[in-house]
């Protein structure tokens, strides 16, 4: 199944609320359900983002309408990467022209 890389980062609004981070993130969790993707992990960051999500979606649509309806809350902002594995990616590359 594909996997995505959601980056997040908090808004002036997320940050005031950080504490009630723990139950967006159970909501978030409820949410991905409801749109049809597996949210496998979420992971606090430092550096350039606050949060890294790694979902499992049988479709980018609904990896998109998960980050919409997340970033529609106005706690997070959100940017997609799709991401292949060693596996998937050694065999695009076999199967080059």
């Amino acid at each position: 199944m594909p996997t995505f890389i959601l980056t997040l980062n908090w808004t002036e609004q997320g940050i005031r609320g950080v504490k009630d981070a723990p139950k967006r993130s159970q909501a978030a969790k409820e949410l991905a359900k409801k749109v049809g993707i597996e949210l496998k992990q979420i992971y606090l960051t430092s550096g350039e983002h606050d949060l890294l999500l790694i979902v499992e979606s049988p479709s980018g649509d609904n990896v998109a309408k998960f980050a919409l309806a997340t970033g529609a809350l106005g706690n997070v902002r959100t940017k997609t990467t799709r991401a292949w594995s060693e596996s998937e990616w050694h065999k695009l590359i076999s199967e080059l022209p």
